[in-house]
C-alpha cells in the first residue's frame, strides 16, 4: 500500500512538471511574440505571469518535500525526487528568461524593431520544442529520447550567431543603431541560455 501512495505521489509531481513546463514555454513563445509585434501591454501580463511559475516552483517543491519526509524513500527513489527537484528549479529559471524577454520589450517603449525578427522566433521555437520533448522524456523516463535532444542545441547556437554577426553588422553601418541591437541581443540571449 505504501509503495502505490509513493508511485501515485510521484506521478502527480510528474504531471505538475509538464503543467509547469507547458507554462514556461508558453511564456518564452508569448514574450517573443510580444517582442516581434512590439505588444508592451502583453508583456507587461507575462511579467504577471511569471508570479505564478514562480509560486508553481514553491509548490512543487514543497510537495517533493513532504514525499520525502512522509515516504523516507532510499537509493533509486531518492535521485527521482532530487532529480525532480532540480528540474523544477531549471524550469523557473527558463520563465525567467521569458519575462526577461518582456521585460526587453517593455523597456524598448516605442523604438521600432532594428531588424524583422526571423531568427528570434525561431531560436524559441525550436527551445520550446526541446523542453517540451525533455521534459516528456524525463517524466516517461525515456533515457534514448533524452539522448537526442542536446543535439538539436546546436541549432539555438548557429541561429544565436546569425543573429550576433546581423545585429553587428547594423551597428557598424551605424552607431545609432546599438541601443536597438543591444536589446534584440539581449532577448537572442535569453533564448540561447
Amino acid at each position: 500500500m505504501l509503495r502505490k501512495t509513493f508511485e501515485n505521489e510521484i506521478q502527480q509531481l510528474k504531471d505538475e512538471i509538464l503543467v509547469l513546463g507547458s507554462m514556461v514555454e508558453q511564456s518564452v513563445l508569448d514574450a517573443v511574440e510580444a517582442l516581434k509585434k512590439r505588444d508592451v501591454d502583453a508583456s507587461k501580463k507575462i511579467v504577471e505571469l511569471d508570479k505564478k511559475v514562480n509560486a508553481k516552483r514553491f509548490e512543487l517543491e514543497n510537495q517533493v518535500m513532504i514525499v520525502i519526509a512522509t515516504q523516507q524513500p532510499m537509493a533509486h527513489d531518492l535521485r527521482l525526487l532530487a532529480s525532480i527537484l532540480e528540474v523544477i528549479s531549471e524550469l523557473e529559471r527558463m520563465g525567467d528568461y521569458g519575462k526577461g524577454i518582456a521585460v526587453i520589450n517593455i523597456r524598448m517603449g516605442d523604438q521600432p524593431l532594428l531588424k524583422p525578427m526571423v531568427d528570434i522566433p525561431r531560436m524559441a521555437q525550436i527551445g520550446t520544442s526541446m523542453l517540451h520533448r525533455a521534459l516528456t522524456a524525463f517524466v516517461n523516463e525515456d533515457m534514448e529520447a533524452a539522448r537526442a535532444i542536446p543535439a538539436e542545441d546546436d541549432q539555438i547556437d548557429e541561429l544565436y550567431e546569425q543573429t550576433y554577426r546581423e545585429l553587428m553588422t547594423y551597428v557598424l553601418t551605424d552607431p545609432k543603431n546599438i541601443e536597438r541591437a543591444n536589446w534584440l541581443l539581449w532577448a537572442a540571449h535569453n533564448l540561447e541560455r
